[in-house]
C-alpha cells in the first residue's frame, strides 16, 4: 500500500506536464477548450490576502465535464456535470490555487469558466453538506422530467478566516450559527426558442455572481435555514432557464452565490424527443386544425350553432379522454393523440345530436360555459396567484379552481346568448394561440398545460409554475385580445336582430307533424304518409297495368 502511494506524486506530476495550463483572473470569464483525452490545468495566482475562499464554476452547453482537485478524479474530490463547480478554502499564506478539468468519456468539450473570490465575512455555500460526495459542495443538483424540474443544494455555513476551523453546523441553532442564514432562489430565462450556445454563455455571464443575478434574475422564493433545500418548478421543454441560489448572512449583511445551473428540460443527446425535435408532426396537425376551427368559432360560431356545439363538444371530450388514457395506459404519444381526436369527434357528434334530439339549449350552454370557466380559472392560476403557498395544497387548489369554473356558466344563465358569444370569442382566440405554439414557442400554452400537468402528476402541486413573458408572448396576447374582442363584437352586432338560439330541427319536425294532424284544412293533412307513398311508388314500378276491357274508338 505504501509503495502504491509513493508512485502517486509521479503520476500527478506526469498528468500536470501533459495537461493544458489555463491561467484565470479573479472574476473574469475565461473560454476553455478540453482536448480529446486531455486535461486542462486551471490556475489562479496573486490571490489577495483578504480572500478566504474561492469558487470555480465551469459551464458547457450540454456536455458533462469533470472538475477535480487532483489530476486524477477521485470520489469525494471531483464533480461531473454540465454546470460544475468546486470551492477551495485558503491557508494563511496561500496565493495560488489550481484545479483540473477533463471530460468523463475522453471527448472534447468547450465551455466558459469563472473564479469568484469571497472574504471571511461571506457565507460558505455548501459547507454544511451531509448529502453529496464533496466535503464542501457549492453545486446545485438538477433533475427534470416532462412535468417538473427539481433542484437540490446543500446548506451553507457562516464565513470564517484563513487557517481557522469552520464553525460547527448542527451544534446550536442560535443567531451565532449557520441557522441565521437566509437563502434566495432565482430564475433567469433565456430568450424563447433560442437553444444556441452563444445565448447560454452570454446569459450565464449575467447570472454568475450575486449582483448580476439580483439585477437580471427573478427571485422566486426566500427561505430560512429551517426550510427544505429542495424545490420544484414546472418544466418548460425548449425554454432555457438558469437557476441560482444566493445565501445571505443578515447579521454581517454579506452574501455568496452557489454554482448556477441551467436546463432546457430536454436532451441534446437523444435521437427521440430531443431538443431539436420538440414539435411533433402529429401535434402540429392536431393544433393547426384546432386553430382553424377556433378562428371559425371566434367569428361565426353562434351563427352556425351546430358547428360551434361540435367544436365545444370535441374540446370537452378530448380533454377528459386524454387525461384518462394518459393516467391509465402507457401508449405512445402519437397513438394517444389519435385516440383523443377520435373520442373528441364522438363527443362533438354526441353534443350536436343531444341538442338536435332534445332541443335543450341551456344544457348545451352549460357545457360551453364550463369550458369558458375552465379557461378563466386556468388564467387566474397562471398568474403569480398560482405560486401562493396555500395553493400548493391539492385540496385548496382544486376547490377554488372548481368554484371559479362553475361560477362562470351560472353567471351567464341570465344572458345565455351573450355568454355563448363571449365563449366563442375567448376560447376560439386561445385555440389560435395554441396553433401558433405548435410552430413557435410561446408561454401562453402553459395556461392550460400547467393544469393538465397537475391532473397527470400528483407531485406537480409542489412545483413553482412561473414562466417568462417575452416579446412573442406579448404579441400573442395582443393577437388573442384582438381576435376575442373583434369576434365578440361582430357576433353581438350580427345576432342582435335574430332569435337568441336556432330551434332544434327535431322539435320543429315534431311540431310540424302535430300541426298537420290537427289542421284538416291543410292540404298536407290529406296526403298519405311517407311510408305509404314510398310503397305505392314501388308498386307502380313493379306491377304491369292490365287493360280495362273492350274499348270503342271515338267518333268524330
Amino acid at each position: 500500500m505504501k509503495e502504491g502511494m509513493k508512485t502517486d506524486p509521479c503520476n500527478k506530476l506526469q498528468e500536470r506536464v501533459e495537461a493544458d495550463r489555463v491561467m484565470f483572473s479573479l472574476g473574469t470569464f475565461q473560454n476553455v477548450s478540453v482536448p480529446v483525452n486531455g486535461t486542462v490545468h486551471a490556475v489562479v495566482s496573486r490571490i489577495p490576502a483578504d480572500v478566504s475562499f474561492l469558487t470555480l464554476q465551469f459551464h458547457t452547453h450540454h456536455r458533462n465535464v469533470t472538475l477535480s482537485y487532483t489530476p486524477i478524479p477521485l470520489y469525494g474530490s471531483s464533480v461531473t456535470a454540465a454546470d460544475a463547480g468546486l470551492l477551495s478554502t485558503l491557508t494563511l499564506s496561500q496565493t495560488t490555487v489550481s484545479w483540473f478539468l477533463k471530460t468523463p468519456d475522453g471527448s472534447s468539450a468547450a465551455g466558459v469558466g469563472v473564479i469568484l473570490p469571497y472574504t471571511s465575512a461571506d457565507p460558505v455555500p455548501g459547507a454544511c453538506n451531509q448529502e453529496f460526495p464533496l466535503e464542501i459542495d457549492p453545486n446545485i443538483y438538477l433533475q427534470y422530467n416532462l412535468f417538473e424540474t427539481t433542484i437540490t443544494f446543500a446548506p451553507a455555513n457562516i464565513g470564517y478566516g484563513r487557517g481557522e476551523s469552520p464553525p460547527a453546523c448542527d451544534v446550536d441553532t442560535d443567531s451565532s450559527t449557520r441557522w441565521r442564514l437566509v437563502y434566495e432562489l432565482y430564475q433567469y430565462f433565456l430568450p424563447e426558442g433560442d437553444l444556441s450556445e452563444q445565448s447560454l454563455i452570454s446569459s450565464l455571464e449575467r447570472a454568475a455572481n450575486v449582483q448580476n443575478m439580483q439585477d437580471n434574475g427573478r427571485k422566486v422564493v426566500s427561505l430560512s435555514s429551517h426550510d427544505r433545500t429542495q424545490f420544484s418548478f414546472s418544466s418548460l421543454p425548449g425554454q432555457g432557464v438558469i437557476f441560482s441560489v444566493i445565501v445571505r448572512d443578515p447579521v454581517l449583511n454579506t452574501s455568496a452565490s452557489y454554482i448556477p445551473v441551467h436546463t432546457y428540460a430536454c436532451s441534446f443527446n437523444s435521437t427521440l424527443d430531443g431538443c431539436s425535435d420538440l414539435g411533433r408532426v402529429s401535434s402540429k396537425v392536431f393544433f393547426t386544425v384546432m386553430g382553424l376551427a377556433g378562428l371559425f368559432v371566434c367569428f361565426v360560431g353562434h351563427r352556425f350553432f351546430k358547428c360551434e356545439l361540435f367544436c365545444m363538444g370535441f374540446c370537452f371530450m378530448a380533454f377528459i379522454f386524454f387525461v384518462l388514457i394518459t393516467t391509465t395506459t402507457t401508449l405512445e404519444y402519437d397513438i394517444r393523440l389519435a385516440l383523443t381526436a377520435l373520442m373528441g369527434v364522438v363527443g362533438g357528434v354526441a353534443m350536436v345530436m343531444s341538442w338536435w334530439r332534445f332541443g335543450s339549449v341551456m344544457a348545451c350552454v352549460l357545457v360551453v360555459g364550463l369550458i369558458l370557466g375552465f379557461l378563466i380559472s386556468s388564467i387566474a392560476f397562471f398568474t403569480p396567484l398560482g405560486d401562493i403557498p396555500i395553493f400548493h395544497n391539492d385540496v385548496v387548489f382544486w376547490v377554488v379552481f372548481a368554484c371559479i369554473m362553475v361560477f362562470v356558466p351560472l353567471f351567464f344563465i341570465r344572458w345565455p346568448r351573450e355568454g355563448n358569444i363571449i365563449t366563442c370569442g375567448v376560447v376560439g382566440g386561445y385555440a389560435v394561440v395554441l396553433a401558433v405554439n405548435a410552430y413557435t414557442y410561446t408561454s401562453l400554452s402553459y395556461i392550460t398545460l400547467d393544469v393538465l400537468k397537475r391532473l397527470l402528476n400528483h407531485n406537480f402541486s409542489r412545483a413553482f409554475i412561473s414562466v417568462p413573458l417575452q416579446d412573442i408572448d406579448f404579441i400573442m396576447i395582443t393577437v388573442w385580445v384582438v381576435l376575442g374582442v373583434s369576434g365578440i363584437v361582430m357576433q353581438l352586432y350580427r345576432e342582435k336582430s335574430r332569435p337568441f338560439f336556432p330551434p332544434s330541427p327535431y322539435v320543429m319536425w315534431k311540431q310540424e307533424r302535430e300541426r298537420r294532424k290537427t289542421n284538416v284544412l291543410d292540404p298536407s293533412h290529406h296526403k298519405p304518409s311517407l311510408s305509404a307513398r314510398i310503397l305505392g311508388r314501388i308498386r307502380q314500378l313493379t306491377q304491369r297495368t292490365e287493360p280495362a276491357g273492350e274499348t270503342t274508338p271515338l267518333l268524330f
